[in-house]
């Protein structure tokens, strides 16, 4: 059994019926909870009705988030490999029917400049990331390019296509210690909508690929929804639910949330589904209370204010200097991104915001040492 099959098991519509009609009694209840919290706390989290209590959850989100990590920052940072994509989905600017971006898939030697300029700062892990196109940037590419990679940092996560289990073990013997994969949505009907060719398309395949990271034996999986296309706090829901599943299932795997919102691309229609910062937060507060330990990612996606703010409450990693496009360190900026950065600070100024605010910058996940 996967989690599509639980996953079958429950109907959208009425699973957002139900955060919708949770009450402040629900929220309070939840808060009173002495005992780990369950899917069902934490749809009253998500609600509207919860939003009265977004200071209290806030201050306890804190409380847990400095007993479980401390004052540390996880640091990391992207490094897109390729913006080639046989996909077409509708809010991505790597969109395969995105003939406003030009193309290009890194060489060895535009790799290695890459890297040259990264390891400029402190950095010693890295998000490798590519389009979804197996001819360009399939499996052995991606396989070649960790091998080049791992000279030069300690710790190798990997946001490319989905794959099976064998080549996740193989990319893990290699180096690889981290995957994430995101569903974007976990509305089945509306997922194809989303999505319309493409491997990506398939999306029995992609929300079993968690299970297969797992299976495989990578050490970190992330998870997360893009938020902007479906409901919000039905996604999230979804989203939890997946994790506690993996949790009982993969015990010896570890789990970070990214919380993605969609952001200006070339091409990109209006998004519908907007959430407030306000709601983000409540959103990041909720995934802390109803489970402290998982780690909790935000990236440039999200303005400097907004991130200066989180990392006081719950969130645990953030990027830093991040380029969203193939070469966007080295090389002149004549690739469109795949989205639009908004926290624009450079790595030394956000490690500086860290420091002021009381907090120690980690440039790595952990040591290879620890292994041994």
């Amino acid at each position: 059994m996967t989690f599509n099959d639980y996953h079958a098991q429950y109907d959208w519509d009425q699973i957002q019926e139900k955060i919708q009609n949770k009450t402040l009694a629900d929220v309070d209840r939840a808060l009173q909870k002495r005992t780990a919290l369950d899917l069902d706390d934490f749809a009253a989290l998500i609600s509207e009705a919860a939003a009265p209590r977004l200071e209290i959850m806030a201050q306890r989100s804190q409380a847990l988030t400095l007993k479980r990590f401390g004052r540390t920052m996880q640091m990391y940072l992207p490094l897109y490999l390729s913006n080639e994509c046989s996909n077409c989905c509708t809010y991505c600017g790597f969109s395969h029917l995105n003939k406003e971006i030009k193309r290009l898939t890194l060489t060895d030697e535009q790799i290695l400049s890459e890297i040259e300029v990264i390891k400029k700062w402190p950095f010693e892990h890295i998000l490798l990331l590519t389009g979804e196109d197996a001819k360009s940037s399939g499996f052995e590419y991606l396989r070649h390019a960790i091998q080049l990679c791992k000279k030069h940092f300690k710790h190798i996560s990997i946001e490319v296509q989905p794959m099976d289990t064998e080549e996740y073990r193989i990319l893990a013997d290699e180096g690889v210690s981290a995957v994430m994969v995101y569903q974007e949505t976990y509305h089945r009907k509306n997922y194809k909508k989303y999505h319309p060719s493409g491997k990506k398309s398939l999306f029995d395949y992609r929300i079993e690929t968690p299970d297969r990271i797992c299976q495989a034996g990578i050490r970190k999986m992330g998870l997360g929804c893009l938020m902007g296309l479906e409901d919000w706090r039905t996604d999230c829901f979804f989203t939890a639910m997946h994790l506690r599943y993996l949790e009982k299932k993969y015990w010896r795997t570890r789990y970070s949330i990214s919380l993605p919102r969609l952001r200006p691309h070339a091409g990109l229609q209006d998004e519908k589904n907007v959430q407030t910062d306000r709601e983000l937060l409540q959103l990041i507060c909720a995934y802390r209370l109803f489970d402290p330990d998982v780690e909790i990612s935000l990236s440039t996606r999200e303005s400097a204010i907004f991130r200066d703010n989180a990392i006081k409450i719950a969130v645990t990693s953030l990027s830093a200097g991040s380029r969203t496009d193939p070469g966007g360190y080295s090389m002149s900026k004549e690739e469109l991104p795949q989205f639009v950065i908004n926290d624009d600070r450079s790595p030394e100024e956000v490690a500086s915001m860290l420091i002021s605010s009381g907090y120690e910058p980690v440039w790595k996940d952990w040591d290879p040492v620890l292994d041994a």
